[in-house]
């Protein structure tokens, strides 16, 4: 027979049947008749199922068949009282039948634990050796009400859940009922009260369970709501600002129909019947003066004197009112020139870089491809010697000169000037004494040549130690951001920065420079040139990384030299060139900031925005 090297808590029926068989051998019963301390009896059945092939404890064979013996004990009764239905609930009935045909079988240890009326099973886990794992009550303890034997557990194999004792225990024809004695049930109240407590343990552990989890939905709810009521925010200060850009563009339409009327006397008045204007002398405190012919309607719900309205536009054009909003993109759209074949290579731009040293040799380069990138023909780079193969290795586009840090530096750029269209001074260009003293004679040399210069990063440096270098100069642009703007502001007005009104600090700052344009980069672009603000809000993103400022200021290089351009050949009057620019150049790098997280989210970086400029300039400035 084949050994059974475990000592689980499952019997197989081999196993269980060649227990009963042992158990029943007359020896064994004759031993158990009358006997309370019955444990070296139990040892003996263990090593007599040991000779067989199987491998228990005494312990395992003493609860396995006080197991059975209770089974058999409950199909019995149930037998005698509903005409033998529960005969199938002990598999192994016959054979109990048979050993426990007569008085003597019953071992009075057993009948002792089966408890009197009313009372319910008391078991304990055993290990998966079937050791006792309850060792109260035993010999030594001095409790008399319960034998060692009795706390233990007893694993039922049909059905799985335990079985209750019943009250009356029948013993052949006779029913017989054990009185309980006080010290027994006061034992058997102590016993109870572990199970109850560990009952009551499981509904606890479950409760907190269903709390933890109702607590993660709960703040996964909050979440979902702020992330919809901050969706709703972004949407709502959307729908403002197409709303403003919508009435702006209203509003330059109005200024170019009124420029076309090109009035001689005073103010022109458009009739709304369209026909031939005439000519009014309109004082400012006519605006105000209810004119009741001359009612247009706008829209359906709402009207307004047109004349009155009219003339207010013509006066803030003329007087140079601070328009606080954004500026039409058709604007920038006017000053883009056209592509055509019949054109020859610089035409359209050829723009210089001052800037590159050892340590920063991106900085140039963003510039220096953004101006290509934008529409430049050629892009020079006038950099330090050590930087000039770092730079070069970058991309094959760029024209770059190593002569920035040689000791003829200035005549070196000087003779490229006439060449230049525009100068972009401060990426990568560092902090080292000699080559600020050479920035700042070729920004001289640039001012008498009339070519616009856009100053950026550390040439702005060089602006706030020696701000008489660009000051007046009405084609220069500078592009701070706030930290470079704070330092330039309190340098030159001798007062902190109001971060409440930067709209007021920066038309300060502009006109302290002489009414230069300035473009305070932050959230909202702020753009002046110290008599007009414009705002630029188009949506970026809320990625910021190394050198989107210089991709600004590379493209602004570019746009600088087609507005300037522009104004010459009178396409437009009353506007500083330098805004438009700026404003085109804030447009596009935010645009092209938004389309390039569109793709990489979190790990966008200035490169992938240069890949965006193509498609973003004509999605702003060719559609």
């Amino acid at each position: 027979m084949q050994v059974n090297a475990t000592r689980g808590f499952l019997w197989s029926d081999v196993e269980t049947k060649t227990l009963l068989q042992i158990w029943g051998e007359q020896d064994i019963q004759t031993a158990l008749d009358g006997s309370f301390r019955n444990s070296f009896i139990y040892r003996d059945v263990a090593r007599r199922l040991a000779s067989k092939g199987f491998d228990r404890t005494p312990e395992q064979c003493r609860v396995r068949v006080k197991s059975l013996k209770r089974q058999f004990l409950l199909a019995k009764e149930g037998n005698l009282r509903n005409n033998g239905q529960y005969h199938k609930i002990c598999k192994f009935y016959d054979i109990m039948e048979g050993i426990l045909s007569n008085p003597s079988a019953l071992d009075p240890q057993d009948m002792e634990e089966e408890g009197g009326p009313g009372e319910e099973e008391v078991v304990d886990g055993l290990d998966e050796d079937g050791e006792d794992t309850k060792e109260s009550f035993t010999e030594n303890t001095g409790h008399d009400c319960f034998p060692a034997e009795a706390i233990t557990e007893v694993k039922v194999e049909n059905p799985i859940m335990p079985i209750s004792v019943p009250v009356n225990i029948t013993v052949g024809k006779n029913n017989t009922q054990r009185p309980q004695s006080s010290s027994h049930q006061n034992c058997l109240k102590t016993l109870k009260r572990p199970r109850r407590t560990r009952s009551a343990n499981f509904p606890m552990e479950k409760l907190m369970e269903q709390f933890l989890e109702q607590s993660a939905q709960a703040e996964e709810n909050f979440y979902q709501v702020e992330e919809q009521r901050l969706q709703a925010d972004n949407q709502r200060r959307e729908a403002e600002h197409n709303r403003e850009m919508d009435m702006l563009q209203m509003l330059g339409q109005m200024f170019s129909n009124i420029s076309s009327t090109k009035p001689v006397a005073g103010v022109s008045r458009a009739t709304p019947t369209g026909s031939q204007s005439h000519i009014r002398h309109t004082s400012q405190s006519d605006l105000f003066k209810p004119h009741s012919p001359d009612v247009q309607h706008l829209g359906s719900s709402f009207c307004v004197n047109l004349d009155s309205f009219l003339c207010m536009c013509v006066l803030t054009s003329h007087y140079n009112l601070s328009l606080h909003g954004g500026m039409d993109l058709a604007l920038v759209k006017s000053i883009v020139p056209p592509l055509t074949s019949k054109k020859h290579k610089g035409q359209d731009g050829r723009i210089g870089i001052i800037g590159g040293c050892q340590d920063y040799t991106g900085a140039p380069y963003f510039a220096a491809i953004s101006a290509l990138k934008v529409g430049a023909d050629l892009s020079h780079v006038f950099c330090t010697k050590d930087a000039a193969p770092v730079i070069k290795s970058y991309s094959p586009e760029l024209i770059v000169h190593p002569v920035l840090d040689s000791p003829n530096a200035v005549e070196e750029i000087e003779k490229w000037l006439p060449r230049l269209h525009s100068l972009v001074v401060g990426p990568g260009l560092g902090r080292d004494d000699h080559i600020l003293k050479t920035a700042k004679e070729i920004i001289t040399k640039s001012k008498a040549k009339d070519i616009p210069i856009v100053i950026d990063a550390d040439g702005l440096w060089l602006i706030t130690e020696q701000p008489t270098v660009i000051q007046g100069y009405n084609k220069s642009i500078l592009t701070p951001n706030i930290m470079e703007f704070t330092r330039l502001y309190e340098s030159l007005l001798h007062q902190p920065t109001n971060t409440s009104d930067l709209r007021s600090c920066v038309t300060q700052l502009s006109i302290a420079m002489g009414n230069l344009t300035v473009v305070l980069k932050g959230e909202h672009d702020l753009i002046t040139d110290g008599t007009k603000v414009f705002s630029c809000s188009i949506q970026g993103s809320g990625r910021r990384c190394g050198g989107q400022g210089d991709l600004l200021s590379g493209s602004l290089g570019v746009l600088a030299h087609w507005a300037h351009s522009a104004s010459t050949a009178g396409l437009f009057k009353g506007l500083n060139p330098s805004l438009i620019a700026a404003f085109g150049a804030c447009s596009l790098t935010r645009q092209c900031n938004l389309q390039a997280f569109e793709r990489n989210g979190r790990s966008t970086t200035t490169s992938d925005m240069i890949q965006e400029i193509g498609l973003a300039f004509r999605n702003l400035f060719e559609t």
